[in-house]
């Protein structure tokens, strides 16, 4: 129990952190682009915590992903226009909630990067419990939300004020935001139950490369669906995460003996 509380604590942290710095004037796409770095922190603390080595392919394949996702998100954000009618003292006020925001992002980015590593000595150490560990996860750290009490009941008043919607099939009419929300957690379920499966058979920085591949997914997704322009920096962005995804899981070493079978049939023949 000592050690799920642990790992429990780390995962509360995080989720409150990563939620609270857009309250420190940081801007959603400049969140999505410091998560796009949780490979390069997830290899940085393996190679210091775990003592691991990785070869040159591992390293270039970790950079590829990191700068693909990074140049797609980039291109996609929208720069927030800057206030003109702030003066100089609230313009340092506001920079220094800013730096503050980046402080908390970072602090969530390397919290997550751990968190990965102690699950994975974790299942080392008691075995392979990924139902175990995901109710855990998320039924002890409840009562810790209880503290954001008010602030919950204020979105909750917002979402009851959203415009009606009926539920195709059953009829059943609700406001759009709770139908939203619902959508999302029974979507993250179907993902998060995916991720703690996969902790138990992966090292934590595979798991976060697949995580990582799943936000780019999303990310290209939104772009099309919204119809957002996918310009030349979008296409070179995708080019590095797909080489970067077959130099990691080693493609073409797994293709070089099927080619050379191929290739030797006619011979046979």
């Amino acid at each position: 129990f000592r050690y799920y509380f642990i790992m429990v604590a780390m995962f509360f942290t995080v989720s409150v952190v990563n939620n609270y710095a857009l309250n420190l004037n940081i801007a959603m796409p400049l969140h999505m682009i410091f998560r796009s770095g949780s490979l390069i922190a997830s290899m940085a603390l393996g190679i210091i915590i775990l003592k691991k080595r990785y070869s040159v392919s591992k390293y270039t394949s970790i950079a590829l992903v990191s700068l693909g996702i990074f140049t797609c998100t980039f291109m996609s954000a929208k720069q927030v226009a800057s206030d003109s009618g702030l003066n100089e003292e609230d313009g340092l006020q506001v920079f220094l909630w800013w730096l503050l925001g980046i402080a908390a992002l970072t602090f969530a980015l390397l919290m997550s990067a751990r968190m990965g590593i102690f699950q994975e000595m974790l299942y080392k150490q008691f075995g392979k419990h990924s139902k175990e560990a995901l109710f855990y996860n998320h039924a002890l750290p409840l009562p810790g939300f209880l503290l954001l009490a008010p602030n919950i009941y204020h979105h909750a008043v917002l979402f009851s004020q959203s415009e009606p919607f009926q539920v195709p099939v059953i009829g059943l009419t609700l406001p759009i935001m709770w139908f939203y929300l619902l959508m999302n957690v029974i979507t993250q379920y179907v993902c998060i139950r995916g991720v703690f499966i996969l902790t138990t058979e992966c090292t934590s920085l595979t798991v976060t490369l697949v995580v990582t591949l799943r936000k780019f997914v999303s990310l290209i997704f939104s772009i099309l669906y919204f119809r957002n322009p996918f310009t030349a920096w979008h296409w070179l962005g995708t080019a590095f995460v797909f080489v970067g995804t077959l130099m990691y899981t080693e493609v073409w070493n797994s293709l070089g003996p099927f080619l050379a079978r191929w290739r030797k049939r006619p011979k046979e023949d």
